[in-house]
């Protein structure tokens, strides 16, 4: 009898199920639901639980069906970092759940900075500040702004722990995905009870958040009416899971220091295993724990895929139009310039900032438009790789996952602005894997260190446009900066 393991990565556009072997680890199959999304010009972006359930239903019924004979002998489950679930007395969601997106909280986050003695103080309180991307905030939004659903919501969780929910009944959550509330010690691998006593002094939140289990242990079993709905016997053992960056690392091979990893997704992210909290002393850079027993230092850039994405749609390219016209455009995008910032941002911490294209001529056509999103949103990127270089993280190449990876043409441009060798990993569903081999080391008892396969190795090439493209990158940046916090900060190093 062959065995397999399903990984489910409930992302912000889609759910993803891999089933893995047993044995081996290989992927032998896969499905894919998409989800709707619910935003408005204020920053809001928002989600039904509900949506992921059924996404959920129909990610791992085409997986399964598409493993044939294998027998499933564990579940894992990654969510998309930092939303809001609400739940009432029956555990049903009372409202759509506030995504890591969502930018309409920095009063909040103002706010809790302030009841906590400021930002150095809450830099060393928690090891990260508030952005208005985190729960914490998010909680307080809820507060403020609809005081009677926040009064019903008996139960606050975060969407990999609201599918744990569903799948087993058991209302709990692991240290990765919970180190992304703010309101969870890091350091301590417990929950903050000065952040809970600032959101709400009478709240007994011992009853109101789910209990923090071990990264690496069985969560509960597959209930009966998840199963039906699945297709899957039940009683099926589910690990404790993760936020997607955190299971992004496992499934690529970040369970030991040293391998950096950069998620081409709809945000950017950069992170790398480290066996020590690590703290950025300017708080870009978040102090996360992963799930599989240690840190994850990350930077997190809120605009990537959504950007290249937004230009590919507003010229009418499919992904081979897109990817023909990046490798059409030289290097430095004949002096266009744009500022990446569709969705606010978060490193550097903007979330009111909107987006720009400068040096716009007549003689620009859509391979230039598209070569300045595309280098704008990489040089986003070694802005946050240059915040987790800052807790101590010293790259030697990086590993490139996410939709945006199979990009060829963007592969080369990583390499060439970040200046380090690059390597594209086979999978890129490096979420959906990594919670599969969360699940196959905690119940099947094999290894979390990976060799990943690789199927690109890029050297870097930078060519003097580029450059000069990345120094009219950092002046925009800090005009955004200036614009939008009133403050100048000193130029940092430009890699490129």
């Amino acid at each position: 009898m062959r065995w397999g393991f399903i990984g489910i990565d409930c992302g912000t556009q889609s759910t993803k199920a891999l089933v893995v072997d047993a044995e081996s680890g290989a992927v032998i199959a896969r499905g894919r639901s998409p989800h709707d999304l619910i935003a408005r010009t204020d920053g809001t972006r928002e989600q039904e639980p509900a949506w992921w359930t059924a996404a959920t239903i129909r990610a791992v019924r085409e997986a399964v069906a598409g493993a044939g004979s294998v027998e499933i002998a564990g579940i894992g489950v990654s969510g998309q970092q930092h939303g809001l679930v609400a739940l009432d007395a029956a555990d049903r969601p009372v409202r759509p759940a506030k995504l890591w997106n969502d930018t309409t909280t920095a009063a909040q986050c103002d706010a809790l900075t302030a009841a906590l003695g400021g930002q150095q103080s809450v830099l060393e309180r928690l090891g990260n500040l508030f952005l208005p991307g985190y729960t914490a905030p998010k909680v307080a939004w809820l507060r403020d702004n609809e005081p009677a659903v926040y009064r019903a919501s008996v139960r606050f969780c975060l969407p990999h722990d609201y599918l744990n929910l569903w799948l087993t009944g058991e209302f709990a959550t692991e240290p990765g995905d919970a180190s992304g509330t703010a309101y969870l010690d890091v350091r301590e691998r417990r929950y903050a009870g000065e952040v809970l006593d600032a959101l709400d002094s009478a709240r007994d939140w011992s009853t109101a958040l789910p209990s923090v289990v071990p990264s690496l242990s069985v969560v509960g079993r597959l209930r009966s009416e998840a199963a039906e709905a699945l297709g899957l016997p039940a009683g099926i053992p589910v690990s404790a899971g993760g936020g997607d960056n955190m299971c992004a690392a496992i499934g690529s091979g970040a369970v030991v220091e040293g391998r950096v990893v950069m998620s081409l997704g709809t945000s950017g992210t950069v992170f790398a295993r480290s066996d020590a909290p690590a703290i950025d002393p300017l708080g870009e850079a978040a102090a996360f724990c992963d799930s599989a027993g240690g840190w994850l230092p990350l930077a997190c850039t809120l605009n990537c895929t959504n950007a290249t994405d937004w230009v590919r749609g507003l010229l009418g390219l499919d992904h081979g139009g897109f990817e023909q016209a990046l490798a059409e455009a030289a290097p430095g995008a004949d002096g266009l310039t744009f500022l990446p910032y569709l969705d606010g941002e978060r490193t550097p911490n903007l979330p009111g900032a909107d987006a720009r294209f400068v040096g716009l001529r007549v003689d620009h056509g859509p391979a230039e438009m598209v070569r300045a999103v595309t280098e704008g949103v990489t040089f986003g990127m070694a802005y946050a790789l240059d915040a987790l270089r800052r807790t101590g993280v010293a790259p030697t190449d990086i590993v490139l996952v996410g939709g945006g990876a199979a990009s060829v043409a963007w592969g080369q441009m990583c390499a060439d602005i970040l200046e380090l060798p690059v390597r594209r990993a086979v999978e890129v569903d490096a979420a959906a894997l990594g919670a599969a081999m969360q699940a196959r080391a905690v119940i099947g008892g094999a290894g979390l260190a990976i060799d990943i396969e690789t199927d690109r190795n890029w050297q870097p090439n930078p060519t003097p446009e580029l450059r000069a493209a990345a120094i009219r990158a950092a002046a925009l940046r800090e005009s955004a900066i200036g614009d939008f916090t009133g403050l100048r900060q000193p130029a940092e190093p430009v890699h490129a």
